[in-house]
């Protein structure tokens, strides 16, 4: 058997059903620990150092995978710009957002507003990118997610803008970039025919060398490493934004992007479980409220609730 038999047999059996379900939920046990990796490495590099580390050790795990399966890389240079874009808005924002931020919230809280990302999706995809029309449960799940995000936010409790609130917004924006990526990758690479490692590689890759060209800028600082903070950084980057990716685009090409984002229910409860049984953290009563407020406005915006389907149902009926 030839290496790109055996390449095209191991992409069968990592798309079987029992497999899509076991990647499923390894990435987001990984996912929702990663905000536990970022608040522990934070205890001893910076913000950039985090971003840079978990793409550079990313790039290294995936890289290794790609050439023992000889993968080939993509030749159009169309290919290479959508991706470039993607490393961009997909890895290295987004990545430094969340970075920073969880300076000055807990590992929990920042595991909640990852949650929005599918929200953020529906809004990039139906008014920015105009991949899909919003109809009204879409329109009405948005809403309700940023009612959602306010609760969470809870500004009746005093707004710190120096710290907090910016972070949460940060946060925000950083959703939203996943949500831009998503909504991008859908409309540029969707069918360009390369495989999850090869999409997940060019995508961590480039980031990584982004962030290498950015080192004197973001990551040229004095670091104090613990075996703590160096574990919590090669299992960012190995599994977190490495592994991970290619379990979700098995996950995403064997489900679809709808169904795969789901993966956001189980962030939330790994992030906020690590963070109060490892970190001792705390959460408010509007944390966890303003999650469940959010997740009611996914479930409409991805079309698992409509609004009247009941009374439709009867007065078909009828």
């Amino acid at each position: 058997m030839t290496t790109d038999e055996l390449a095209t047999e191991s992409a069968k059996i990592s798309r079987l059903p029992g497999m899509i379900v076991l990647q499923f939920t390894l990435a987001g046990i990984v996912w929702g620990s990663s905000f536990l990796f970022m608040k522990v490495a934070l205890e001893g590099v910076g913000p950039g150092q985090v971003a840079w580390a978990r793409l550079v050790l990313g790039a290294l795990a995936l890289g290794v995978l790609v050439a023992v399966r000889r993968e080939r890389l993509p030749r159009s240079l169309r290919i290479w710009g959508h991706m470039s874009v993607l490393a961009l808005t997909f890895c290295v924002i987004p990545f430094l957002l969340f970075s920073w931020a969880q300076q000055h919230v807990t590992s929990g809280l920042a595991s909640i507003y990852n949650a929005t990302t599918p929200i953020m999706t529906a809004i990039m995809a139906g008014l920015l990118l105009r991949v899909e029309r919003l109809n009204r449960e879409q329109v009405t799940g948005i809403a309700v997610g940023i009612v959602g995000v306010v609760v969470i936010i809870g500004p009746w409790q005093g707004l710190d803008l120096s710290q907090s609130v910016v972070a949460q917004l940060a946060i925000l924006g950083a959703t939203a970039c996943y949500g831009f990526s998503l909504a991008y990758m859908r409309r540029f690479v969707a069918h360009t025919g390369m495989s999850a490692l090869t999409f997940s590689f060019l995508n961590i890759g480039i980031a990584a060398a982004i962030m290498i060209v950015l080192t004197p800028v973001i990551a040229w600082a004095p670091v104090q490493l613990t075996p703590a903070i160096v574990l919590s950084l090669i299992l960012l980057g190995a599994l977190g934004t490495g592994l991970a990716y290619i379990w979700n685009q098995n996950v995403v090409r064997a489900w679809g992007p709808t169904r795969a984002s789901t993966v956001t229910y189980i962030t939330p409860v790994i992030g906020v479980a690590l963070g109060i049984l490892i970190l001792g953290e705390r959460l408010s009563w509007n944390e966890p409220v303003g999650a469940l407020v959010v997740f009611a406005g996914i479930l409409l915006a991805q079309g698992r609730v409509r609004l009247g389907g009941t009374r439709n149902r009867l007065s078909r009926r009828r």
